[in-house]
């Protein structure tokens, strides 16, 4: 083979190279790495060393023009993922066909050259993200049909959710809005954020996938009837005297598939009260506890007296 044909193949293989994706799965925690450090064949010893040694192997892949999905690792659902497929865990292509299958099913975020940390933090917050979307899509798929009318009740659950978030955000008007909505499905409970912002004039804007999630987990809530609410948090950037801002503070609680507005009171004692112990939590400064705004609901066809 001549030197410029050898050149030519190298060339080539580069320029391929950057065609083909590239996959990895990063371990995010201390407790994670050691979970994986177990294992006589995975390399490393120390986590900081290993992001290092990942945070090189990704810009080095990103310099060739490599465009690689990163997704995080976790050695419970490797140590599932190996079982299921009568895999030894304790070799490195066990760990890649896995690190394959969480990019192809898991969450996942396009390395683009920044710092690994922070990347990291928003690459768990999308897991969770996803996996209280699982969490809230297997609870709906539970609620089956009406008996009464045959309806599928996920899908008119999820329409009362997207009419009751669109009236609530109506209703909240200007400024920049902080939403929360939990539901007692389960253990652990489901819980959803949505950030809302909202300028006199202009498009309310929403991130589609929190909004996604918002919606179906909320439904989960109207379809099961279980135990709910919502909690708004609004910064309008300046109160109505001019003053320093102020946050205002509001809530809604369940009732017969639909948020109903708290009083003040009850707003107060939910948002000043340790979920787990009960006791009192002093109020925040500058935040103002006001009645949740009331919201019209539909008919609701599956509502039997």
């Amino acid at each position: 083979m001549t030197s410029t044909a050898k050149y030519t193949d190298q060339s080539a293989r580069r320029r391929l190279r950057r065609e083909v994706p590239s996959a990895a799965a990063v371990l995010a925690d201390e407790q994670d790495f050691r979970a994986m450090s177990r294992y006589r064949t995975f390399p490393f010893d120390d986590h900081r060393s290993y992001l290092q040694q990942m945070e090189n192997l990704l810009r080095t892949l990103a310099s060739q023009g490599v465009l690689t999905t990163l997704s995080l690792f976790d050695p419970v659902a490797f140590e599932k993922y190996c079982a299921d497929l009568t895999l030894d865990p304790d070799r490195p292509d066990s760990r890649s066909r896995y690190t394959a299958e969480v990019a192809r099913t898991g969450a996942t975020l396009t390395y683009q050259g920044e710092p690994l940390n922070r990347l990291l933090p928003l690459l768990v917050e999308e897991a969770d993200r996803q996996a209280t979307w699982d969490h809230a899509s297997a609870v709906l798929a539970r609620a089956g049909d009406c008996p009464e009318c045959g309806e599928d009740l996920a899908h008119a659950a999820f329409a009362r959710a997207t009419q009751a978030l669109q009236q609530l955000l109506e209703a909240l008007g200007s400024g920049t809005h902080h939403l929360v909505c939990s539901v007692a499905a389960g253990d652990p409970s489901l819980l959803a954020v949505l950030h809302a912002t909202a300028q006199e004039g202009a498009r309310r804007r929403l991130a589609e996938s929190d909004t996604l999630v918002f919606c179906t987990v909320l439904a989960a809530g109207f379809a099961l009837r279980t135990p709910g609410g919502i909690v708004s948090r609004t910064t309008t950037g300046h109160d109505t005297t001019g003053g320093p801002a102020h946050d205002t503070v509001r809530g809604w609680s369940f009732r017969d598939a639909w948020p109903r507005a708290l009083s003040a009171a009850e707003v107060f004692t939910a948002y000043c009260t340790d979920a787990d112990t009960g006791e009192p939590i002093p109020p925040e400064h500058g935040v103002d506890y006001a009645p949740g705004l009331p919201l019209t609901p539909p008919p609701d066809p599956h509502h039997h007296s």
